[in-house]
């Protein structure tokens, strides 16, 4: 079998050009009230007419992070919509100085993923904890889906971009996008250690993004500059300035 190709991006490299998060800024992005996640909440639920269980699609860190109990998992594909990164975040990986992008889903083309079967009763109490987790900052909103799996299609929940939001970023030139993941770091860490896991965890499970791994390559020459300039002596100082002839 073969051996699962390595990122030019590693945890190694994240950790010297950002060797400790940075203070959280609580007024970095607007947040949802409880009772606004809880609203929203029951309304998708009711629009999905679902039965005793449903379907959550998963593309970024709902894969390798999913937080909630599941009775089955398999490999979809979504079509009309792709993973890209397309939303500002002004905390947690970034802040309002230094902001970062967020993965979320967006029109056209199709993405590779995976499906949870959530098992009720109870499946507002299951998916609370997920809901407030991408729902609340107002960058995605919710969507009934089809996607197809090797055992036929499911109708999924999606958590889609916001088009009409502040923090949706349009779609911006992959160079730009790269710059942003490799400068940014908010208080739960830097923005390249998000892209790193997304793509180590569709290496791992046979999703090979054409754009994730070309996006990760130039995300790792830029720290991997940084690093080097950060290292380098500066012009007119004691280590730089040439002895005296």
């Amino acid at each position: 079998m073969p051996s699962r190709r390595q990122p030019a991006l590693t945890r190694a490299l994240i950790q010297t050009a950002f060797p400790a998060p940075i203070a959280d800024d609580h007024a970095g992005m607007a947040l949802r009230s409880k009772q606004e996640l809880a609203e929203t909440l029951a309304a998708a639920l009711r629009d999905g007419k679902i039965g005793d269980h449903l379907w959550l699609f998963a593309y970024g860190s709902l894969m390798w992070k999913p937080d909630i109990e599941y009775g089955e998992r398999r490999a979809a594909t979504l079509r009309g919509w792709h993973r890209h990164f397309c939303l500002w975040q002004w905390r947690y990986r970034g802040t309002r100085d230094n902001p970062n992008l967020m993965l979320a889903l967006d029109r056209g083309g199709a993405c590779k993923g995976v499906v949870y079967r959530i098992d009720g009763p109870d499946l507002e109490r299951k998916l609370a904890g997920i809901w407030e987790r991408e729902m609340i900052a107002y960058g995605y909103l919710s969507r009934w889906v089809e996607v197809r799996t090797a055992h036929g299609p499911v109708r999924a929940l999606a958590f889609v971009a916001n088009r009409g939001g502040e923090r949706y970023a349009g779609r911006l030139p992959e160079a730009d996008i790269a710059a942003r993941i490799a400068a940014a770091c908010g208080h739960a860490g830097a923005g390249a250690e998000y892209l790193l896991d997304t793509v180590l965890h569709c290496e791992q499970i046979g999703i090979h993004d054409r754009r994730l791994w070309r996006l990760q390559a130039l995300v790792a020459d830029l720290i991997a500059e940084t690093c080097r300039n950060a290292a380098s002596p500066k012009p007119g100082s004691a280590e730089g300035t040439s002895p005296s002839t």
